[in-house]
């Protein structure tokens, strides 16, 4: 019989994502397991580093140990199942020490709740975007956006973003190129036009970066 990491060996799409109570976008996010290695891609940066399982727990637990990427020196802990070989459920922290005890991410835990599908098995499949093609920006229509920005509200598919993510939130745009990120998390980065003559103004994106690249 298979060990719980030899299960784990492979290609893995996020299809499901819900972090501090919110769900949030996979964004064509992956996890590959090689080893006692792992790669985790998406929301525009690579993490590398070392995975370690405990199946004699209940829940199993798992740790991810980073040691290349934004994290690197830190560590998520968390709990995890296999379904049929195909789905990985994983909760992990996001920052803290408060290890998962059930398969949820609650507001204020600093919990994400992951569902995962074997690249290649059935639902594994990710959802690609249409590229845009952006008319010239016009600079003066650029300049009232540059800088840096702090996000003070917010919502994702009908519901509010959590205090916790709006203190972490920022956006960044710099001439036609505009960047959010969440703590030290790129989520998006993308191309951008504006024409301030509609009403309202309008904006269109051409994402170059995160899962929604192209």
């Amino acid at each position: 019989m298979k060990s719980d990491l030899e299960r784990l060996q492979g290609n893995w799409n996020i299809v499901t994502l819900e972090m501090e109570g919110q769900k949030m976008p996979s964004m064509g996010s992956k996890i590959s397991v090689k080893g006692d290695r792992f790669t985790t891609t998406g929301m525009g940066a690579t993490y590398e580093g070392k995975v370690e399982v405990d199946s004699s727990k209940k829940p199993k637990v798992i740790n991810l140990i980073f040691d290349s990427g934004p994290e690197q020196g830190n560590a998520a802990l968390g709990i995890f199942d296999i379904e049929d070989d195909d789905t990985w459920k994983i909760c992990l922290t996001t920052h803290g020490t408060n290890r998962p005890q059930v398969f949820a991410a609650h507001p204020g835990t600093g919990h994400a709740f992951e569902v995962l599908k074997r690249e290649g098995s059935e639902g594994s499949e990710t959802v690609g975007s249409q590229a845009v093609d952006l008319k010239p920006a016009d600079p003066a229509q650029l300049q009232p956006l540059q800088g840096e920005w702090t996000m003070v509200s917010g919502s994702m598919d009908g519901q509010p973003l959590d205090k916790s993510f709006l203190k972490s939130a920022k956006r960044v745009t710099k001439g036609n190129e505009t960047t959010v990120k969440f703590g030290p998390q790129t989520f998006m980065k993308a191309k951008f036009t504006v024409d301030a003559a509609q009403s309202p103004q309008t904006i269109d994106l051409a994402h170059t970066e995160g899962g929604a690249e192209g």
